[in-house]
């Protein structure tokens, strides 16, 4: 009985004919190809992803993955010769975070006069400088903080540099290194003020002065935390010649990223120690999540909401809130 299916038109016109287990073989062969190749690309993958289950699941099968490709020299020819499909911003790779453990420790620091605010101690408050340029930095937690800040100050020959980073944290510094790029923006703009608003994304190990890793969120994991943030707090101070106003994160809704939140903000405060005259710790906290998470606050005796949908970032109240927080503390530094 002749085959009338539509099948028979490759055996008409001389086509090869492929059967399902060919289409098997060939899925085979790619992903063995992209396990030679790219393998590393998968671990890296889940090591960017917040911790969770499906960074664990992504781990699971990226980690032989990249053991295979790290085993081979196919992966790194592969970035070789395609790094300039997306080339890397260039930072200044000497100030960067993986030489914070190794400088961590020794012989044991002098206190200066800049961890003690001479307002603190009844001294007269030192003369107010001309705010000229002002960045403000940070993750998502920066937004829309940085718009309102600019629009407050917008008319008063203040610059503002807007300069936020998403998805990016000082505990996971493979996407991003925040000691080099902190160092990058002061040597660029070379700011009088720096607000720093990060922590959205935190979490992540860290590896202490043994090269062991660091769990989140132990005193250990904090210290790390602390000397990081505090590279980053004496490169925005410049020297002196420089305020740096550092916002903690308000208490988010989630259980786990509040025990992060909680161990990120008590770092910041302990990095910030040794210049009270130059780094000033906003507290959120008290703000806005006094008793732990709220969605509404009391704001001139009406309840408003403040957080965003998400439990953690702040949202268009909550932000007109917290500028003219910061527009007042600057106020006590500068003239504007």
């Amino acid at each position: 009985m002749p085959d009338d299916s539509l099948m028979n038109r490759f055996d008409r016109n001389g086509l090869t004919r492929f059967r399902a287990r060919d289409g098997v073989i060939a899925l085979l062969v790619c992903a063995a190809l992209l396990v030679v190749f790219k393998g590393d690309g998968l671990r890296a993958q889940g090591e960017r992803m917040d911790p969770g289950w499906d960074r664990d699941v992504v781990l699971f099968f990226g980690e032989p993955a990249g053991a295979i490709a790290d085993a081979l020299p196919f992966a790194e020819a592969a970035d070789d010769v395609t790094a300039f499909l997306s080339p890397d911003e260039a930072l200044d790779s000497g100030s960067g975070f993986e030489k914070v453990a190794a400088q961590a420790g020794g012989e044991l620091p002098p206190v200066t006069a800049d961890a003690f605010d001479p307002v603190a101690l009844g001294e007269p408050a030192p003369p107010k400088e001309r705010l000229r340029t002002v960045l403000v930095t940070g993750d998502s937690m920066a937004q829309p903080l940085d718009a309102k800040l600019a629009d407050a100050l917008s008319g008063r020959e203040v610059k503002v540099v807007r300069d936020v980073r998403l998805g990016t944290g000082i505990s996971k510094s493979f996407l991003l290194d925040w000691g080099e790029l902190s160092t990058t923006q002061v040597r660029r703009r070379k700011p009088d003020a720096t607000i720093v608003f990060l922590g959205a994304n935190e979490g992540f190990p860290m590896e202490n002065a043994a090269g062991a890793e660091v769990e989140c969120c132990s005193a250990e994991w904090a210290a790390l935390y602390a000397n990081r943030a505090r590279r980053m707090a004496d490169t925005y101070r410049q020297g002196g010649n420089g305020r740096v106003y550092w916002i903690t994160i308000p208490a988010p809704e989630d259980p786990e990223r509040a025990n992060i939140s909680r161990a990120v903000n008590a770092a910041v405060k302990v990095a910030a120690q040794p210049w009270a005259t130059q780094v000033r710790v906003v507290d959120t906290v008290p703000m806005f999540t006094p008793r732990g998470y709220e969605d509404a606050i009391s704001i001139d005796g009406r309840r408003r909401i403040v957080r965003a949908a998400d439990g953690i970032h702040l949202n268009d109240e909550g932000a007109e809130l917290l500028t003219e927080t910061v527009l007042a503390r600057l106020g006590q530094d500068f003239t504007y």
